[in-house]
C-alpha cells in the first residue's frame, strides 16, 4: 500500500467536505434535513458519472461485484449521513464537528474486529492525541453553553452518526479491493437519494434562489469529497487514515468565524498542535514501517530470509 498517498486522499477529502458541512448548515436553517440529504446526494450522481463518462470508463467505474456490500454500505451511510445533518441544524458548527470526531474512535476498534488490522500503539496514541486536541477546542463551548433537551438530542445525533460513519469507513476498506471506488460513492448516493424520499410526507420546502445555491454546493462538495475519502482507502489502512480527519476541525472553526460569527480563543491553537501533531506521528511512524518492511521483501528476494 501507499500510505502517504492515502493521507494525501484523506486530508483534501475532509477539507472539502468540511466546506460541505457548511453548506449543510446554512440551508438546514429553512429547508427540512430530509430534503437537505436528499438534494446532496441527487446533485452528486450526475456528477460522478460525468467524470467517468467524460473517462470513457461509466460502464466499467460502476461495475457492482458485491451488490450486498453496496446495499449494506448504503443503508449504513444513509442513517449516518441524516443524523449528521440533523446534528447540524441544531448544534453550532464546531460542536457538531467535535462530537463527530468519535469517528476516529469507532474506527480503530471496528477495523481490528471487522478487517483483522493490527492495534498498532503508535495509531491508537495519535487518535487519542487528535481526539484531546479536539477537547481542547470545543470544552470551553460545553463549559459556557446551556445544554438543553434540544442540545442533547443534537449531540446523541452526532455521536450515534460518527459510529455509523466509521461502521461505513469500515466497510468501504472492506469493499475496495473488488470495487471501484466510483461505484462505491455512485451506489451509495444513489441509496441516500431513495431513501431521502421517505421524508417528503414530512413537509419539503420550495428553496429560494439562495437556499437552491446551498443545496447545489451541497451536492458539488459532497461529490468530491466523497470520491477523495473513498479512494484514500485504496492506499492505506482504515485507522491509519483515522487522525487525519481532525483537520476538519480547523476547517470548522475557521468557517464558524467567518460564516457563523464563532470567534476563535486560545484552546483553537492549542488543540491544532495536537491535532497536526498526531497526524505527523503516523506519517512518521508509517514511513518507518513502509521502510522495514521493504528491506524485508529485499531479503527474501535474495533468499536471505
Amino acid at each position: 500500500m501507499a500510505p502517504l498517498r492515502g493521507i494525501s486522499l484523506i486530508l483534501v477529502a475532509f477539507t472539502i467536505l468540511t466546506f460541505m458541512s457548511a453548506f449543510v448548515k446554512a440551508a438546514s436553517e429553512t429547508v427540512p434535513t430530509g430534503q437537505v440529504v436528499f438534494f446532496r446526494a441527487f446533485l452528486s450522481l450526475p456528477i460522478i458519472a460525468g467524470w467517468l463518462w467524460a473517462r470513457g470508463e461509466l460502464r466499467s467505474g460502476l461495475y457492482v461485484g458485491n451488490l450486498r456490500s453496496h446495499v449494506v454500505r448504503g443503508v449504513v451511510g444513509t442513517v449516518s449521513m441524516g443524523l449528521g445533518f440533523g446534528s447540524l441544524a441544531i448544534l453550532p458548527l464546531a460542536e457538531a464537528q467535535a462530537i463527530r470526531f468519535a469517528t476516529p474512535v469507532f474506527l480503530v476498534v471496528f477495523a481490528a474486529l471487522i478487517l483483522g488490522e493490527r492495534f498498532r500503539l503508535i495509531r491508537l496514541g495519535a487518535v487519542a492525541a487528535g481526539l484531546a486536541g479536539v477537547l481542547v477546542i470545543v470544552a470551553p463551548r460545553f463549559g459556557t453553553s446551556d445544554m438543553s433537551g434540544l442540545a442533547l438530542l443534537g449531540a446523541g445525533m452526532a455521536l450515534t452518526s460518527a459510529g455509523l460513519a466509521a461502521l461505513a469507513q469500515v466497510i468501504i476498506k472492506a469493499m475496495s479491493g473488488t470495487e471501484r471506488s466510483e461505484a462505491i460513492a455512485f451506489y451509495f448516493l444513489a441509496t441516500a437519494a431513495v431513501g431521502a424520499l421517505f421524508t417528503l410526507p414530512f413537509g419539503w420546502v420550495w428553496p429560494t434562489p439562495y437556499e437552491a445555491l446551498l443545496l447545489a454546493g451541497c451536492g458539488l462538495f459532497g461529490a468530491v469529497g466523497q470520491m477523495f475519502l473513498t479512494a484514500s482507502y485504496q492506499y492505506a489502512d482504515a485507522s491509519a487514515l483515522a487522525p487525519f480527519s481532525y483537520i476538519s476541525m480547523i476547517w470548522a472553526t475557521l468557517i464558524g468565524f467567518v460564516w457563523f460569527g464563532e470567534v476563535p480563543d486560545w484552546p483553537i491553537y492549542a488543540g491544532a498542535a495536537l491535532i497536526i501533531g498526531s497526524g505527523i506521528a503516523i506519517v512518521l511512524r508509517e514511513h518507518q514501517l513502509n521502510r522495514a518492511e521493504t528491506a524485508r521483501r529485499k531479503l527474501r528476494a535474495k533468499g536471505m530470509m
